[in-house]
């Protein structure tokens, strides 16, 4: 059903087509070639030990340069205690490796790179390239498509830098953490698939791990979500993040997250 937006909810591995939108993470599939895409992502943190919540903005551009080449760039405004400020920026490239189509399924990998730049304070041992970090990170993605579940896995290792002139509270061998995903959900509505105008739900569900191999720590969350996709263009992200276990310290144990998205497609027939 090459034309149904779905998305995630438990357990392992694997891959994906033009389609598949998580909501936590990024799937091996790609946008369409000359396609735009314009993203505001609301992060909604509260602080650990405080009453207070962090506020992300995070307005996000993305481009299909290819059918195997994509790429986003984004901007990390941060509001706490009645301050609004720019905080950085970042940039996603995703290189689709792999795909695998057949009727109502497919397999696909890519591999990502991510760069950040951030001047905010580092307060975490948690390494976090969303807002927070300035760093590096590279990974590999396989996401699998079937009828209207979709599966995905992530691996990738992410290496902070100092935020500028705010020093890292690790040591240099601490700087660098593995990160791991798994991802799956379900294209709930509508039953029967007929066209465009029809509102596409999807349920997802994800686990976001961080390991620390310097301090030997470790986090794991739990993030479920529902997605809508209006007109195949526009879409609604609400999801919720709640950490199970963890060692890292962290600036949150818990995220509410909303985004909203629309995109053009064919941008090179306008």
């Amino acid at each position: 059903m090459k034309h149904t937006f779905f998305v995630v909810s438990l357990l392992f591995v694997l891959g994906c087509q033009a389609q598949e939108l998580f909501v936590f993470t990024e799937p091996a599939s790609n946008m369409a070639t000359k396609s735009f895409g314009m993203r505001l992502n609301n992060d909604f943190w509260e602080n650990s030990g405080t009453a207070s919540v962090k506020y992300l903005l995070i307005p996000e551009i993305m481009y299909g340069v290819s059918k195997n080449l994509m790429v986003h760039a984004s901007v990390f405004f941060s509001g706490e205690d009645n301050h609004f400020n720019m905080e950085g920026g970042g940039i996603y490239l995703k290189y689709r490796l792999y795909n695998n189509d057949d009727v109502q399924k497919h397999f696909r990998i890519a591999l990502f790179e991510k760069a950040s730049l951030n001047n905010s304070g580092i307060q975490q041992e948690e390494i976090n390239l969303n807002g927070f970090n300035s760093g590096f990170e590279t990974g590999i993605i396989a996401t699998q498509l079937l009828h209207k579940m979709a599966f995905s896995s992530g691996l990738s290792l992410v290496n902070a830098l100092n935020n500028e002139d705010k020093k890292l509270p690790l040591s240099p061998k601490s700087n660098t953490a593995f990160n791991y995903t798994l991802s799956a959900g379900k294209l709930v509505m509508p039953k029967m698939y007929k066209n465009y105008n029809q509102t596409n739900i999807n349920l997802m569900f994800e686990l976001l791990s961080q390991f620390n191999p310097g301090l030997n720590k470790y986090f794991i969350d739990a993030a479920p979500s529902i997605q809508f996709i209006f007109k195949s263009q526009g879409r609604m992200d609400i999801g919720y993040r709640k950490q199970l276990l963890a060692t890292l310290s962290r600036v949150s144990q818990s995220e509410i997250f909303i985004r909203l998205e629309y995109n053009l497609f064919n941008m090179k027939a306008h």
